[in-house]
């Protein structure tokens, strides 16, 4: 543990302050990319429970795309092809971005919708989970689409599926670690900064990989109150199930 409060080589600071900014960039590119995830995989999730039309399929397209092409193959193509495919001066003004920006919005985007395909399926078999007898009391009341989606079907799906939500959470904090591939030097990418400059392969991933277990545990608390406060009795005792 030493190591943290030795200098680093420009003697600008410490090693510790390289471990919270490459954590402060973890944790921004992680909650960033749940935001987007949740929201879209929402949106997907949804489209595939509608019962015709073009948007199911295009949500299964969505989900079979972003779901089974590597992340690190996604992650490549945000930043390296998505440029070239642009006409010129847009792939140009991107390519030109100031780092570590240039890296950060790539990796955003690509984990944010990577993982929404994730959250789509879950918030799919959440929906698909209520009995039929919701949707058409729904109905009867004089509920449209939307309405009954955001008022009764999606509170629902969600209380259902909060547990699956706490796991998507943590692995896409975990995932963050990719980023690194593309130049963003967050928690992982620092701890191998630090050991090609002191040679103490150990005490850096070692430190790095408490961290990432802390903030793993502190999200599992999080989550797991959240998932205590939003449990209504009838989730809870099983007896929602169709």
């Amino acid at each position: 543990m030493s190591l943290l409060f030795e200098p680093t080589p420009d003697g600008a600071g410490r090693y510790l302050d390289w471990i919270l900014s490459g954590l402060g960039w973890t944790l921004s590119l992680a909650l960033g990319a749940w935001t987007i995830a949740l929201v879209v995989g929402t949106l997907v999730g949804v489209a595939r429970t509608l019962p015709k039309g073009i948007l199911p399929r295009l949500g299964r397209v969505y989900v079979e795309v972003f779901r089974n092409i590597p992340l690190l193959v996604q992650m490549f193509f945000w930043y390296f092809i998505l440029p070239e495919l642009l006409p010129v001066r847009v792939g140009m003004a991107i390519k030109q971005i100031d780092p570590p920006w240039g890296s950060f919005v790539p990796a955003l985007i690509c984990l944010g919708l990577f993982t929404a395909a994730r959250i789509a399926e879950q918030v799919r078999a959440g929906l698909q989970a209520l009995p039929r007898g919701q949707i058409q009391a729904a109905s009867a009341l004089g509920f449209g689409r939307a309405g009954m989606y955001r008022l009764i079907l999606l509170p629902q799906a969600f209380r259902i599926i909060l547990p699956t939500l706490t796991n998507e959470f943590m692995t896409i904090f975990k995932n963050t670690s990719v980023a690194l591939t593309i130049g963003l030097v967050e928690l992982t990418a620092t701890a191998r900064e630090i050991n090609e400059n002191t040679f103490r392969t150990f005490e850096a991933f070692g430190v790095v990989t408490m961290v990432y277990l802390a903030i793993a545990l502190i999200a599992w608390q999080i989550m797991h109150r959240i998932e205590r406060a939003m449990r209504s009795p009838s989730f809870a005792s099983g007896s929602s199930r169709p």
